[in-house]
């Protein structure tokens, strides 16, 4: 079993742990020393234990802040999750019906013949132009 030197505050501490978790303990030391350095430019020197006390008790709430709010990202997370399920399992929205307007053929026919009339007159113009040319 590994032994590491920690610091906190002022003082050395040598800890034991179990291999492969010594980075772990390293970064729970450092945020201990954190808070103690915190608590000694607040309220100067106290004894050990009330400083560790209060050091322990100010990461407990940091840590209760943080487990509430991995709560709240979890029940936001499920709801999202049952809403996407709900929309995977809804049926398929009816398709849209689009209605294209037609010509009816009564103006279909009105057209043709107002496109003879036109060529009928385009013809007679032409004809007097090459007569009145020749």
């Amino acid at each position: 079993m590994p032994e590491l030197t920690i610091t906190i505050g002022p003082r050395d501490f040598t800890v034991a742990c179990q291999a492969g978790e010594e980075s772990y303990l390293e970064a729970a030391a450092a945020m201990l020393d954190a808070e103690t350095r915190v608590l000694s430019e607040q309220a100067g020197r106290m004894p050990e234990a009330r400083m560790l006390l209060m050091a322990g008790l100010m990461l407990a709430d940091k840590t209760a802040a943080v487990e509430d709010k991995l709560r709240e990202a979890e029940a936001k997370l499920a709801e999202l999750g049952q809403e996407l399920e709900a929309l995977r399992n809804a049926p398929a929205p009816a398709p849209e019906r689009i209605e294209v307007p037609m010509i009816p053929p009564s103006v279909a026919e009105g057209m043709a013949e107002l496109a003879a009339r036109a060529e009928s007159v385009a013809d007679a113009v032409e004809a007097k132009a090459r007569a009145g040319a020749a």
